[in-house]
C-alpha cells in the first residue's frame, strides 16, 4: 500500500484551487522524493493476503460484548479502556509511557510487528482512537487501520471465526511518547492564532449549541471559541469506508485549514476527535488532539460560544 502520499495530497489540493507547490506538511519535490511514505490504512484485499504474516496483530475494536463473537481469523479484542489511562479524573485519556508500553505488549505487540486496527460494527472513531495511541507510541510507521473495518470485510464474504486468539506477549523497547497530544493551556494560546485551526469533531448540534456535552455536572452548550466544525463522521461514506483525499482536503479547506497550517482537534472526550486526526494524516496535514477535549474544557469551567 504504498504511495507518494504527500505529492497526492498537493496535487488533490491543486485541484481544489490551492497551489501543488506547496503542499500540507513538505514542498511537494520533497513529497515527490520520499517513495517510502504509506497511507495509514490496508485494505481488505491487503489484509486477506497478508492474514497468516507471523508479524502481523490484527485488533478488533468495540464493545466488551463482542469479545466472543465472530471475527476476523486471529483478531485479538481491546476496548479502549485497555490502552487509557487507569487513573485520569478524564474518561480518556493516554496513558504514561510505561504504562502503554506494558498495555501494548500485553495484546502482543512487539517492536517487528505490524499492526492493523479495525473497529468490529459502526465504531470508526474507537478503531481511530486506538491507532491514534499506537502512533503516540511511536508506532505509527508500523499501524494501520482496515478500512472499512468487518462490515466491509463482511459484506465481501471474507473468513470469520468464533475462536479465540491466544496472545503471547510482545516485547517492546522502552519509548518516550510522541507530541501526539496537547493541553488546554495550548489551545487557549493558539485557538485564534495564525497558522493554527481549532477543529470541533463532533456532530453538528453540539457544536452549534442545540445539545449540551461536557463533564457530569458541568453540561454546556456550544464549543470552545474559534473552533471551526468537522463532524468525525465526514470523513467516511456511508459504508465507513474512508473518503477519497480530494474529497478529505476539501472537507479540512471548508473548516479554514490552509497550506501549512496545524490542526488541533477536539470532540466530546479525546476519541472521535482522533478520526479528524486520522483523515488529516491520510492528506498530509499536521494535527494534533486536545486531548481529555470539552470534557476538560467544561469541567474547568471555561468560556462558551454558541
Amino acid at each position: 500500500m504504498q504511495i507518494k502520499i504527500l505529492a497526492k495530497a498537493a496535487i488533490a489540493f491543486a485541484i481544489l484551487g490551492g497551489s501543488a507547490a506547496v503542499p500540507y506538511c513538505l514542498h511537494a519535490q520533497t513529497a515527490v522524493q520520499d517513495a517510502t511514505q504509506t497511507e495509514p490504512w490496508v485494505s481488505t484485499a491487503w489484509l486477506a493476503s497478508h492474514l497468516h504474516d507471523p508479524n502481523l496483530v490484527l485488533l478488533q475494536v468495540g464493545e466488551a460484548s463482542q469479545g466472543n463473537a465472530a471475527h476476523i481469523p486471529g483478531a485479538r479484542f481491546v476496548h479502549l479502556e485497555d490502552v487509557a489511562a487507569t487513573s485520569s479524573k478524564l474518561s480518556l485519556e493516554l496513558p504514561t509511557a510505561q504504562e502503554l508500553r506494558q498495555r501494548l505488549q500485553g495484546l502482543g505487540i512487539s517492536d517487528g510487528s505490524r499492526v492493523v486496527v479495525y473497529f468490529g460494527n459502526d465504531q470508526v472513531s474507537a478503531a481511530t482512537r486506538v491507532w491514534f495511541t499506537l502512533q503516540s507510541a511511536g508506532l505509527g510507521a508500523h499501524a494501520d487501520l482496515l478500512d472499512g473495518g468487518m462490515p466491509k470485510w463482511h459484506r465481501e464474504g471474507r473468513p470469520l471465526t468464533d475462536q479465540a486468539t491466544a496472545v503471547t506477549p510482545g516485547t517492546l523497547a522502552p519509548f518516550k511518547l510522541q507530541p501526539t497530544v496537547v493541553d488546554v493551556a495550548f489551545v487557549q494560546a493558539h485557538a485564534r492564532q495564525p497558522g493554527y485551526v481549532l477543529i470541533d469533531a463532533r456532530a453538528a448540534m453540539y457544536y452549534d449549541g442545540l445539545e449540551k456535552s461536557g463533564a457530569d455536572g458541568h453540561l454546556r452548550n456550544g464549543h470552545i471559541p474559534g473552533a471551526h466544525n468537522l463532524p468525525y463522521t465526514d470523513i467516511t461514506n456511508d459504508d465507513l469506508t474512508l473518503k477519497k483525499p480530494v474529497e478529505l482536503l476539501a472537507l479540512f479547506r471548508k473548516a479554514g485549514v490552509k497550506p501549512g497550517d496545524q490542526v488541533i482537534a477536539y470532540c466530546h472526550i479525546g476519541q472521535q476527535g482522533t478520526a479528524v486526526l486520522f483523515a488529516a494524516r491520510a492528506v498530509g496535514i499536521d494535527a494534533v488532539l486536545y486531548d481529555g477535549s470539552f470534557e476538560d474544557w467544561t469541567m474547568r469551567n471555561l468560556p462558551v460560544e454558541r
